[in-house]
Parts: structure tokens; sequence; C-alpha cells
């Protein structure tokens, strides 16, 4: 018996990093699961994974940035799998960085449409198919950046704060439909979305990242599909309006300066985009 039996799940940004470790998490535990990604290669590869780890799986190519995108993967599950119990919220990307005044509005806007916009639509178009089958799970990515200053770039932590306090307040509005709304906020994880862009690469990412919080080793992908498992399964019927913190002490305080993390891990101006795209 898995703990997700008999659920269905869309998880966006599917394809690598968090989304692809928790899609496959899913499947494992007897989920049916849609792979919602742009990158339609990294979608084939984690959809394989996810029916090799003994689940149900089907690649949906979608753009968040697209409303209508993300109904399709929504309505691609009830097509394909006959119901919908819980929504992944999780693509991202670093999005607008570099000093303040050199931010352009059409980057502020894409880096909103991705992390904040794209978590209003999942959220929208889940909730009445979750609805039909008695209640549901609705999970998204935020970020310790959404909990603090200093610990992201401007817009994205902006956008990573909102998708906070609209986990809250969706939360209280879909309580009495059995709909749970609650959301992760990551710490430093090693993912491609990091490690692509830095020099060095991985094992550069991976030394960094594990100086940076009190537990000494980098976080990996596989700690938020854990914390997603709890949010999708039932052992967690009781938790809703939460932002859940898997960091490994990180917000409690870090060994290192602010100064010593700043630039590390982004580039100093422009647009931080998917981690399929060359740089």
């Amino acid at each position: 018996m898995g703990r997700l039996d008999g659920k269905v799940a869309v998880i966006t940004g599917a394809a690598s990093g968090i989304g692809r470790a928790t899609a496959v998490r899913f499947a494992g535990e007897g989920a049916a699961v849609v792979i919602a990604d742009l990158n339609a290669e990294g979608g084939e590869a984690a959809m394989r994974e996810a029916r090799e780890n003994g689940g149900r799986a089907v690649f949906q190519k979608t753009n968040v940035e697209r409303g209508e995108d993300i109904k399709a993967a929504v309505d691609r599950a009830v097509k394909e799998f006959g119901r919908l119990d819980i929504i992944f919220n999780n693509a991202g990307l670093g999005g607008a960085v570099g000093p303040i005044e050199e931010t352009t509005f059409e980057n502020w806007d894409r880096t909103m449409a991705i992390l904040l916009r794209a978590v209003f639509a999942g959220i929208k178009f889940s909730v009445p198919e979750m609805r039909k089958v008695g209640g549901g799970s609705i999970i998204s990515t935020a970020s310790v950046a959404g909990l603090r200053g200093g610990a992201g770039p401007h817009a994205y932590s902006a956008a990573k704060a909102a998708v906070i306090n609209l986990t809250r307040s969706v939360a209280i509005e879909l309580g009495k439909d059995r709909i749970r709304v609650n959301c992760i906020c990551p710490g430093g994880i090693v993912t491609p979305l990091i490690y692509s862009r830095l020099p060095g690469g991985e094992p550069v990412a991976q030394q960094f990242f594990s100086q940076i919080q009190p537990i000494p080793r980098a976080g990996r992908p596989d700690d938020i599909a854990a914390m997603a498992l709890f949010l999708a399964s039932d052992d967690s019927e009781w938790v809703t309006g939460t932002a859940m913190v898997v960091d490994g002490g990180l917000t409690a305080g870090s060994p290192l300066s602010r100064e010593r993390m700043q630039g590390r891990v982004m580039p100093t101006g422009g647009f931080a985009g998917p981690s399929f795209e060359k740089q």
C-alpha cells in the first residue's frame, strides 16, 4: 500500500530538480502523475522514470506563463486518470536579478507571471475538480527568500512572499471544501536551476550549499519531495494554510556572513531563465 494510492496529481516544473524528484516519489507511492513542463526532453525522461518507479504518468507540455496551459494540464489529469486530488505548483526560475534600479518592467512582470500568477492559475483551475471528489491538496513551492530579506533577488523574493500569503488566504476560503492549501519554503537545494549557470557547476554548488546552514550538507530535491509527499497524503489532513520550511536550519541562522552568500549562485543582472535553456 502506497501513501497516495488512487490519487491523481499534477506537478508543474516536473522535468528536473524538485518537481522531477516529487513526480518519481509520488508515482512510487501509488499516484498517477501529470508531469507538466516546458522542457519536453526532460519531461519525457521524468515520465519514464516515474513509470519505472511503479506509477502511472504522462507528460503534458506546459508553459506556466499561459493560464490556458495550466488548465490543460488539469484537464489532462481528469481525462487520463478520471480525477484530480493534488496539484503541486512548483515551476520556477530565478527571474529578474540585479540592482532594483536596473530591473526592467519586462523582467519583473515575467518573474511574477511564472512565480506568482502561475500559482494562482494552478489553484484556480484545480479547485472545481477537487470539489468533485470531496477535497484535495494544493501545494506550492515558495522559498525561504519569501520569509526574510536578503535571501534572494528582489522580484523572486517578492513573488515567493506573495505565494506564502496567497496560500494562507486561500486556505481559509477552501477549508470548508476539505481542500488543503500549503506551501513549502526550501532553503539551499542543489538543482539544475542553480548549478546550470554557476561556474564550476554541480560540485561547486554542493560545496557551497553544504556550508550555508547548520546541518552541514547541501539540500537535495528529495528533501522537498518528502515534504510534498506528507502534504499530499492523508497524513496531513489537518494541516492547511502553512508555509513548511525545509532548509537545514538556514532561517535559524547561517554560519556564513550575508556578504559571502550574496552573488554566489545567481547572475548579477538581467534574467535567470529556466535551467534547460542555454545561458
